[in-house]
């Protein structure tokens, strides 16, 4: 992770090398609201594009999402240069069974598809992707978000029923239809 300079009087922090500066994040909670009541993943993904925006100033537009059975050990992967998310749908299954509200589900699937949003922006690096996704987290829920305890901490360590779902061999995937529409709405109908 590059050096941050001090915000001064322009409120400017600089990010990793070759990355976007950081900016001032909005009121924290603004968006956390969102993810309080059932969402389906467009609408989550909404809050991340929202969220890394606020923070580093940075999006891409076009991305796709996929589910499928991965190994519990994955959560999400994003192939480099590709357009396609590809969720573990089996972790998804196991917390929404296990999920004791709509944050609890909704954090779990930003966290996961902030990661592998941050890798399309070109954090390739696993550790500064976890890093970057925790700064987002704090810059914009605040400290004490359950987004930003989970972007902080290890889901697996902190929901141990994620390493018993049963392991897939990614050979099957699902598209999710109507996945980012905000930004393919005037191209793709």
């Amino acid at each position: 992770m590059g050096a941050f300079a001090p915000a001064g009087e322009t409120g400017v922090r600089h990010g990793p090398a070759g990355g976007p500066p950081l900016r001032a994040a909005p009121h924290p909670f603004a968006l956390g609201d969102r993810l309080e009541r059932p969402a389906d993943y467009a609408a989550v993904y909404r809050v991340v594009r929202e969220a890394v925006r606020a923070v580093l100033g940075a999006e891409r537009p076009g991305l796709g999402l996929a589910l499928s059975d991965l190994p519990p050990q994955l959560g999400a992967y994003w192939q480099v240069t590709g357009n396609l998310i590809v969720l573990n749908e089996g972790l998804v299954q196991a917390m929404r069974q296990n999920a004791r509200s709509p944050l609890e589900l909704n954090a779990f699937v930003f966290v996961v598809l902030a990661h592998e949003y941050l890798h399309s922006l070109g954090y390739l690096d696993e550790e500064a992707a976890r890093r970057v996704t925790a700064r987002v987290a704090r810059g914009v829920f605040g400290p004490e978000h359950l987004v930003t305890r989970m972007a902080e901490g290890n889901l697996w360590q902190m929901y141990p029923f994620l390493s018993t779902v049963p392991p897939g061999d990614g050979q099957r995937i699902t598209i999710v239809r109507n996945f980012d529409l905000a930004s393919s709405q005037s191209y793709i109908r």
